[in-house]
């Protein structure tokens, strides 16, 4: 399997490869874990295991996802991809429900999908068998990832946390960082129903240091929603746990609204 020179043991740090259905580590103790059903496999470390997005944020992300809304954006990612990488293995980083992680990996690359929710992972896994899609989903943490030291062409982080000393210990000399997050005007026009004084996003405080970055760009797109598009976009944003019922209740009473994407996105090389 492509991902044996990939995967990482969680507990001893040995190469593992897929016997049957299960993973096997190299080490003197042959680990072992067993592939899920759908195809994903639990690597996450004892310090890591549990937590993650639950499965009402899923099912939200999962519906909006699904209606191409963010199209313009997965498209741009895997050009970006394309253009500084070319092919090979990339580690979708906080994965989710793997939207991104199968759209790259339609575009010819090998994705590691890697996330703490279950949930998360084990529909990025069915998302995959459905596409045909070379890419393996694993309930992982990402400040301990269950990679090998320079196996990873590429690290995406897509609205996730950075850790850079893991992304820049899994990265090969020379790979490619993908780093995207909220613009100061992400979401605005749905801010300005939540709210009575809408607010601009802060810049992201852990942008990485250690490596150089080597392109920037701002990425913005108009997405005309419906009701149910609205409160599924509204249910997987951070809004959703505090916003006051008056915001809550001006969104339900809406049939329809524009909503600005502002997504900035960098990229980083490991030197």
């Amino acid at each position: 399997m492509w991902y044996s020179q990939l995967l990482r043991c969680p507990v001893c740090k040995g190469h593992l490869v897929r016997e049957g259905s299960s993973l096997f580590c190299d080490g003197a103790r042959r680990h072992c874990f067993d592939l899920a059903k759908e195809g994903y496999v639990n690597l996450a470390s004892s310090k890591a295991a549990g937590g993650g997005d639950d499965s009402v944020l899923i099912r939200a992300r999962t519906a909006f996802l699904s209606g191409g809304h963010y199209a313009p954006f997965a498209d741009r990612v895997c050009a970006l991809l394309r253009g500084h990488v070319g092919g090979g293995a990339v580690v979708d980083a906080g994965c989710g429900e793997g939207y991104y992680a199968v759209c790259m990996a339609e575009s010819g690359f090998r994705v590691l999908g890697l996330d703490l929710s279950k949930n998360g992972i084990k529909r990025a896994a069915k998302s995959a068998a459905r596409a045909h899609a070379e890419a393996l989903f694993a309930v992982a943490g990402i400040f301990d990832l269950p990679v090998q030291d320079a196996s990873a062409d590429a690290v995406v982080s897509l609205f996730a946390p950075v850790c850079e000393e893991e992304f820049l210990r899994v990265l090969k000399p020379g790979g490619i960082l993908l780093l995207a997050g909220a613009g100061p005007d992400h979401l605005y026009s749905l801010k300005k129903v939540l709210y009575d004084t809408p607010y601009q996003n802060e810049p992201r405080a852990d942008a990485p240091t250690q490596m150089k970055e080597i392109a920037t760009e701002r990425l913005a797109f108009d997405m005309e929603l419906d009701a149910a598009a609205l409160q599924s976009l509204f249910a997987m944003t951070p809004y959703f746990y505090r916003t006051p019922e008056a915001g809550r209740a001006r969104l339900a009473a809406l049939a329809s609204l524009t909503v600005g994407a502002q997504i900035d996105i960098a990229l980083y090389q490991k030197q």
